[in-house]
């Protein structure tokens, strides 16, 4: 019966590794100066209108990051209240402690302050609620 269980699993597998990989796009016949032009003209990650949306609900998120204190960002930051400057930011000093980045400083109030779970420096909601603290500048 193990053995069975083995072969559907691993059939099933086969079968979705080949599904997945009929629905990638076929760029091996794109002209490789189409190619660069593309490359060329996508711009370094910019913050969109959606991304500060997107931002701008995690910030008054009581459960973002796993939140357990029943605390928002905008709970001590009301309508991002002290934050204008913080995207120009390279050093911040909370709670007597020393943070190298905005990113750094997001994560050490969602561990301290919100009693959540730091997130990756590199996700799309640390990327929303640092373009919506970015957008926060006067």
């Amino acid at each position: 019966m193990k053995i069975l269980k083995f072969i559907m699993l691993s059939i099933a597998a086969i079968g979705l590794i080949f599904a997945c990989k009929s629905k990638e796009p076929d760029i091996t016949n794109a002209p490789a100066k189409k190619t660069a032009q593309v490359k060329a003209q996508a711009p370094a990650y910019s913050a969109m209108a959606n991304d500060i949306e997107n931002g701008k609900e995690l910030f008054i998120d009581t459960k973002f990051a796993g939140g357990t204190a029943g605390k928002s960002c905008n709970s001590c930051h009301p309508d991002g209240r002290g934050l204008e400057k913080a995207g120009e930011k390279k050093e911040f000093s909370i709670m007597g402690k020393k943070q190298y980045s905005l990113e750094e400083a997001v994560n050490f109030c969602i561990v301290m302050a919100l009693k959540g779970t730091a997130i990756d420096p590199n996700s799309q909601d640390m990327k929303d609620i640092a373009a919506y603290i970015r957008s926060l500048k006067k």
